[in-house]
């Protein structure tokens, strides 16, 4: 056989194999494994020109960074790195992931600003009164950091700023000591006071003004039993202390408050139950959270905290939250009066005692704000 022929049987026998290298890659080797671009001898054949690769990832029910991070072709050490995640994290569905350390560069800027300072947050910070601080909105302080609805910052984390075309000062403002939501003793708002009119109701001017009924009675010095009648003037519970909170929000704070009262709970187990259920679920009755994790404190039905439905409901998972004589849930479970000595603990540490969460931290983070809203809702 010339030897012209032979070379071009062997050169069409060897290039073969390299395309079908990629056929038993298994599909975990993306996780530390080299690429299998790095297994294909030079003579493999060109491939099409990839797509340009995704910056961000919105999470969906089921996700996990690991599964994320498999299926865009990237370690999930990378990933959890760039969005500020340890191995025991946990993300929610509609939480933005960061597929890239600059992913956050390539997000739409903020409509007349443009990131031009940074923020320390410190303990009792929140994403609402320090965008209040520098003159921006909620939203655009969380596409400047990449947060998603349910992220929590954490002291000594650093916040991208935005400051407006036209600041105060040509300089970085200095954050003040307690970045709480300005006051305006000299100027009251105008809802800061509310004249009946004939056919109002408590309930409804305490929804009319985002507050709760036991609030308003508090402010005014009233009873349940007291009479209201039109031309009276009824005063407000302070609405900076529940600013930034949703209809939702102020609705469940206010039903642990009451559960509290009922259950003669002290003001300060009343502000962890606070603080535990902003934590925990954002304040809201979540119909999911983390393996069988559901309603305002993330109670598990696997773990003997209840059935699905009686965690799903606030009263009773409130009530049990505070356990002690009476808890619906029994010896099943353990609440905040069952725990010795709770009321000497510090506040994070009581709060872990009944919840046992991977970041025991974060309830104290909320302290402040919990007695803020204890005061504002009586």
């Amino acid at each position: 056989m010339p030897l012209a022929v032979v070379g071009a049987l062997a050169l069409s026998l060897t290039a073969a194999p390299a395309q079908a290298a990629d056929v038993g890659t298994p599909r975990g080797a993306g996780l530390g494994a080299a690429p299998a671009s790095a297994l294909r001898p030079s003579t493999s054949l060109p491939q099409a020109a990839a797509a340009p690769a995704a910056t961000a990832h919105t999470v969906a029910a089921g996700d996990t960074v690991s599964a994320v991070a498999a299926r865009y072709g990237l370690r999930t050490a990378d990933v959890l790195a760039w969005n500020g995640l340890t191995w025991t994290s946990v993300i929610r569905p509609g939480q933005i992931l960061r597929l890239s350390p600059s992913a956050a560069s390539t997000a739409p800027p903020p409509a007349a600003a443009a990131p031009a300072a940074t923020h320390t947050v410190r303990a009792g910070d929140t994403l609402w009164a320090i965008a209040r601080t520098y003159g921006m909105s909620v939203s655009t302080l969380s596409a400047l950091n990449g947060l998603g609805a349910s992220s929590v910052i954490q002291p000594g984390q650093q916040l991208a700023i935005a400051l407006s075309a036209e600041p105060a000062a040509s300089t970085t403002p200095a954050p003040p000591a307690a970045p709480a939501p300005p006051a305006a003793p000299a100027s009251p708002p105008a809802s800061a006071s509310h004249t009946i009119a004939p056919g109002d109701t408590l309930w409804a001017i305490a929804q009319q003004h985002g507050t709760s009924v036991s609030a308003l009675l508090a402010a005014n010095g009233l009873s349940a039993s007291s009479i209201i009648y039109p031309g009276q003037t009824l005063r407000l519970p302070d609405p900076g202390a529940l600013a930034g909170l949703t209809a939702e929000q102020i609705a469940n704070a206010t039903l642990i408050v009451q559960v509290g009262r009922q259950r003669g709970v002290p003001d300060r187990g009343i502000a962890i139950a606070l603080a535990t259920a902003m934590v925990e679920s954002w304040m809201r009755n979540l119909d999911w959270g983390d393996r069988d994790s559901l309603g305002l404190f993330q109670q598990r039905p696997s773990q003997g905290w209840g059935t699905a439905g009686q965690v799903l409901d606030p009263v009773r998972a409130t009530a049990v939250f505070y356990g002690g004589p009476g808890d619906p849930n029994g010896a099943l479970s353990r609440g905040l009066l069952d725990i010795p000595g709770w009321h000497d603990m510090d506040f994070s540490h009581a709060a872990q005692a009944v919840q046992v969460s991977a970041y025991p931290d974060r309830y104290g983070q909320w302290e402040q704000q919990a007695y803020a809203w204890l005061s504002a809702l009586g």
